[in-house]
């Protein structure tokens, strides 16, 4: 539920594709980006909207902005965050079209991606079992992997998203931490795969 992670989606969609290409696995940390959040007044959404229409300018990423977050809207990306956990506990395989689902359903659809319900449906679609998903996405230990990895990157001093870190041996190399066109991180991500691999 970030718009520049939005934005970002196709760029992040052909780099997982590159260094799953040299068999380097990916790994998503959710970040908590509006926790939380209380209902938006109409200056809050209406700062909001103008932000999209800067992210789909920017990146050619289609948005709804007729009927997006309608008045009572409760902007909190907790719930999200943490059915993107739940799936990958349940099924790494099916974590990116689940995010991917929820980008699109939220963005584009204009729907309410904060309820259980339609995070669940959306998880059926992506392939999940809906009753296994339920219950995963309600489950005490989720809440706390979901608060662990906000911890994690709170504790990196990761602020702003997206955020694209590349670990080798421990180490954490910084790609981006905020959105970049792919033809600025696909060298960049190029050269540290070719250093991975010779190391």
């Amino acid at each position: 539920m970030c718009s520049w992670c939005w934005g970002f989606a196709p760029v992040a969609s052909a780099l997982i594709d590159q260094a799953n290409q040299a068999g380097v696995p990916t790994h998503l940390v959710v970040g908590g980006l509006r926790s939380g959040s209380a209902a938006l007044d109409g200056a809050t959404r209406k700062y909001i909207l103008e932000h999209w229409q800067a992210v789909a300018e920017t990146t050619g990423q289609p948005f709804t902005f007729e009927g997006a977050m309608p008045d009572g809207f409760v902007y909190d990306t907790e719930p999200a965050c943490r059915a993107l956990v739940a799936a990958r506990e349940l099924d790494g395989e099916r974590l990116w079209p689940l995010l991917a689902a929820i980008q699109s359903a939220f963005y584009e659809g204009a729907h309410d991606v904060t309820t259980a319900p339609h995070l669940v449906e959306l998880a059926e679609q992506a392939g999940f079992a809906r009753g296994l998903f339920a219950e995963a996405f309600t489950r005490a230990e989720t809440r706390a992997a979901t608060a662990a990895d906000f911890a994690w990157a709170q504790g990196l001093g990761i602020a702003g998203f997206p955020t694209l870190l590349a670990e080798r041996n421990g180490q954490l190399a910084l790609l981006t931490n905020g959105y970049q066109p792919l033809e600025r991180l696909q060298p960049l991500l190029g050269r540290w795969l070719q250093q991975a691999a010779s190391a």
